[in-house]
């Protein structure tokens, strides 16, 4: 892009003003696209002041960039091949047409691109390699059968040893088991029988021998009642003798 073209884009930017139908701000029904007033008493037509500005010849832009798009090149617009004829590069660029399909457009866009024409706006065309991706859940699906298969078969075959070693192992521990709890059940039947006529001697012995204390004691606890019972007959002397 030459520097006067530059320049010349620059000046229409800072010269050019957008204007404003009046009453937008106003009511929200109402757009900022450009309508121009007709009211009889309409201030924005009268132009009084700050009222907005009327589109009048001066604001328009120098004539060799009217109508430029701000990358420097004059648009065109192309729905086919043929409209590509006799473009020139340099000063033309091409734009494709919203009713273009993606199969007509990645031909004319890999042909304009070709012939040396800047696309404004180029899409990224999908390509066709999405085809494969249809068949991959079906291979998926084959290898998750797969997997399940194998999965099964593995859950199956220990599940059947482990219930052979769990039916063979406790037949061969049960008896065992028996033998080991009868073998203390007898040592510990013969050694209470040993200690309990131990336990009957160590107590009948002290037995006796309290027993033979209080029989002596007895007998000198008799001799003072054998005194005490003159007391009572001098009792009994005493009352006669009041009487």
């Amino acid at each position: 892009m030459a520097t006067e073209v530059k320049r010349l884009i620059q000046v229409r930017t800072d010269k050019g003003a957008r204007f404003k139908r009046d009453g937008y701000g106003k009511k929200r029904q109402l757009s900022d696209s450009w309508r121009k007033p007709r009211g009889q008493h309409n201030k924005q037509r009268e132009q009084k002041k700050a009222k907005g500005a009327l589109p009048k010849p001066g604001f328009g832009s120098p004539v060799a960039v009217r109508g430029m798009h701000p990358s420097g090149f004059f648009e065109v617009l192309v729905t086919s091949l043929k409209d590509l004829e006799g473009l020139d590069p340099k000063t033309q660029a091409v734009r494709l047409g919203a009713t273009v399909g993606t199969r007509k457009r990645t031909i004319i866009q890999e042909q304009a691109v070709s012939a040396g024409l800047k696309v404004l706006n180029a899409r990224v065309v999908k390509t066709t390699k999405a085809k494969p991706a249809k068949v991959k859940p079906a291979k998926k699906d084959a290898d998750k059968t797969e997997k399940k298969a194998a999965v099964k078969t593995k859950a199956a075959a220990p599940a059947k040893k482990s219930v052979k070693t769990a039916a063979s192992k406790p037949k061969a521990e049960k008896p065992e088991a028996k033998t080991e709890k009868k073998a203390p059940a007898k040592k510990a039947a013969s050694k209470p029988k040993a200690e309990k006529p131990e336990a009957k001697a160590e107590k009948k012995a002290p037995a006796k021998k309290a027993a033979s204390k209080p029989k002596a004691e007895k007998t000198a606890g008799a001799k003072p009642k054998a005194a005490a019972k003159p007391k009572a007959k001098t009792a009994k002397s005493g009352v006669k003798k009041n009487e």
